[in-house]
């Protein structure tokens, strides 16, 4: 199945939904330990990794259904759910035993895949080599690859007067904290600097699909709690808005951190092409004998025809969402990667230098956006923004398109959540998002047109609600 045929899947009412395949067999092969785990300093046999198993009881999270006053306690049977994108984290280490995963491993003389350190990293919960005699790497993406080495908190994080400030200082990763939650992600969902963990386009030219990453929308198909008031109380509440909205710059940060890093920039003699977006000049990715024009004028990306742009799919998106909830820094931003493209278009050094001012700018709106608590109108007003003049016209390419989509749906059921939208008239809208996102189904069948004419009616009919 390629990432398009994802994109057409869908879950719960939320189309493209089947995207989050893309959370595990697209994610980057990669070892180590994740490089943005948040808690305390650990204490002496806190950065244990317990295992799976460790969490089973039926009186913790192994029932069958859900029964809990505090927590769910079925967390385990969602979590191995063979029938939804919920269950892809406990699938991951399956998908090291396909063929496409051993004709990768075969063609970059890795071995064996389900021993392969560049497939674990990511396809297995990335440890520290500490781990208990529970612990089993085929248990694939476990409890403790996103909540952390259970090994300080496990037999405490349940007891009577127990407080989440405790279990994070005890290890426990506070994903609830949204710049948190997207670190941790983009570590397999992107890549990191950390030996072997970065999908480079040699592993995707042997077979890897492309990855994609959008944290409100990935984070909707794992949920495995409800966000009653106990979970308010002791978390707060999620605000969906601001969790897609610190996802892209996260995003936009890692991105550009990692191009400016002198040994994944480069690849021998060439360019590192997985920061590049293939898409905006090959239409489909082919020898073409005709030599015909598939490429459009982008007004963000002011370089030379022919050149092979940086991928700024989150750029467009967190440039959308800063223009409405941090003006100033929105205007830095914009010049700050308007600059950037102009580097692109000069030498390795000029564009290094321009991208870590880039990175520090999108580093900066993450602080911001993580701070902030939008008003009832902010959803509305982004959405308006991503439909606006300065952003519509560079939905010329795949990649971004395929975020504006899922950046509208997001927003769309933020909308409902917050109760300014209904569900029926949400359910009107659907059409055109469905539309929207049958023309980016498959990279090679992009359909730049009616994307554009899909996402335009569905905005109008968001914005008629405000």
């Amino acid at each position: 199945m390629n990432s398009g045929d994802r994109i057409g899947a869908r879950r719960a009412g939320r189309p493209a939904a089947a995207l989050f395949v893309l959370f595990l067999s697209m994610c980057a092969l990669s070892i180590g330990v994740a490089g943005s785990r948040a808690g305390a300093a650990p204490s002496e046999g806190s950065s244990r990794f317990e295992g799976v198993a460790s969490c089973a009881g039926s009186t913790c999270h192994g029932r069958m259904e859900a029964d809990g006053a505090v927590v769910r306690q079925d967390e385990l049977m969602r979590w191995q759910d063979p029938a939804s994108q919920a269950g892809a984290h406990s699938r991951a280490f399956s998908v090291l035993l396909g063929q496409r995963a051993r004709q990768i491993t075969a063609t970059l003389g890795m071995g064996d895949p389900t021993s392969a350190p560049a497939c674990l990293g990511c396809h297995a919960t990335p440890t520290n080599g500490a781990t208990g005699a529970r612990f089993l790497t085929k248990d694939g993406v476990g409890c403790e690859a996103c909540h952390g080495p259970a090994g300080g908190w496990i037999a405490s994080h349940y007891a009577v007067g127990a407080s989440h400030s405790d279990n994070v200082a005890r290890g426990m990763i506070p994903l609830e904290r949204a710049s948190v939650r997207a670190g941790l992600c983009l570590d397999c969902h992107y890549g990191s600097k950390r030996p072997g963990q970065f999908v480079t386009h040699r592993i995707m030219a042997a077979g890897h699909p492309r990855v994609n990453f959008e944290l409100d929308l990935f984070s909707t198909l794992q949920q495995h709690h409800n966000e009653d008031s106990d979970y308010a109380a002791r978390k707060g509440r999620t605000d969906n808005v601001r969790l897609w909205a610190v996802g892209q710059a996260m995003a936009v940060n890692r991105a550009l951190t990692l191009y400016a890093d002198p040994g994944l920039g480069t690849e021998g003699a060439f360019p590192e092409f997985y920061f590049l977006d293939c898409h905006s000049c090959h239409r489909r990715i082919f020898d073409q004998e005709d030599r015909v024009k598939t490429w459009e004028t982008n007004p963000g990306r002011p370089i030379p025809a022919g050149m092979p742009p940086f991928n700024d799919e989150n750029m467009i998106l967190l440039s959308a969402a800063a223009r409405v909830t941090s003006p100033a820094l929105a205007t830095r931003f914009d010049k700050d990667a308007r600059a950037f493209h102009l580097a692109m278009a000069g030498s390795r050094s000029l564009s290094v230098a321009a991208a870590v001012r880039l990175a520090s700018t999108a580093s900066a709106l993450a602080s911001a956006l993580s701070a902030q608590t939008g008003t009832s109108d902010t959803a509305f007003a982004i959405v308006d923004s991503i439909a606006g003049p300065s952003s519509a016209p560079r939905f010329t390419d795949y990649e971004g398109s395929v975020q504006a989509v899922m950046a509208i749906d997001s927003l769309l059921n933020a909308l409902v959540k917050q109760g300014r939208v209904t569900i029926g008239a949400a359910a009107g809208i659907r059409a055109d998002i469905n539309r929207a996102y049958a023309a980016v189904r498959e990279p090679n069948g992009y359909r730049p047109p009616e994307f554009r004419t899909a996402l335009a009616s569905a905005v109008r009919s968001i914005r008629s609600l405000r």
